[in-house]
Order: structure tokens, then sequence, then C-alpha cells
């Protein structure tokens, strides 16, 4: 069995976003010359996830005004600010969303449904963040 690692790194110019980075897991995966196996992309921060959905606009709206409905951006809200934080929302977000995404690998390429995309969501940017692909297989 062969391994392959690689990080992306995201420092968005907002606090929220969601960066579809199916080509870039695509990449790495060409690159590792694995045809059969799994593929895990990890969001490597507490306020970040990596999951997959659709990649329509709509949706993506959707996402943010339900976040903010379940977790809303607030100082005073939240017991975990009272240590001078701000985004205790963002890792409620997270939780929310996920930590990861695991893909089959089958011959060569990912194995998703249809419409499915990987995205990375940020729910606390403008920061430099990293992303963790282990490719796993033969």
């Amino acid at each position: 069995m062969r391994s392959a690692t690689h990080y992306l790194w995201f420092n968005t110019p907002n606090k929220y976003a969601f960066l579809n980075i199916t080509p870039q897991v695509e990449e790495q995966l060409d690159q590792s010359g694995i045809k059969e196996g799994l593929c895990l992309v990890n969001a490597m921060h507490i306020t970040s996830s990596v999951f997959i959905n659709d990649d329509e606009s709509g949706l993506h709206r959707d996402f943010s005004v339900w976040l903010e409905k379940l977790a809303p951006f607030g100082k005073d809200k939240y017991q975990h600010n009272l240590t001078g934080e701000d985004n205790a929302d963002a890792h409620l977000k997270r939780t929310i969303m996920g930590r990861e995404a695991v893909v089959a690998v089958t011959q060569g390429k990912l194995d998703l449904g249809p419409w499915e995309q990987i995205f990375y969501g940020e729910f606390d940017g403008q920061r430099k963040k990293r992303v963790l692909i282990k490719i796993i297989g033969e």
C-alpha cells in the first residue's frame, strides 16, 4: 500500500467562504498515481470545515443563512468569547458542517456521486489555514 500527503493553504479575504476544492484534490490524486483506495480531505483548523455537496450558489446562500440561524455571530452570546475570542460561532458552524470528507478512489478517479463536489468551508477567515489531503491505496 502507498500513501501520498499534500496540504492546501487558504487565507480567505472574508470571514465566511465556501470554496470548491475538488480540482485541487483531483490534481493531488493524479500526482499520487494511486488507482484504488481512499482519499481523506481534512480541515486542519477548528473553525473551518470540509464537506461534500452540490456546487450551486443558491444552496451555498442557504447554508450561510441556516448556519447563522443555528450559530449566530455575536461576542456576547457565548461563554467561549469571554476568553477574549470572538469566534465561538465559527466553532459551532464547523461542528455542524463537519471536519472531513472521505472519498473512494476507483480507477484513479474520485468516486463521487452525481453533482457531488468537495468544499472547504471557512467560518473565521482572514488568516492562514490548511487542509490535509491524504490518499492511501495502490
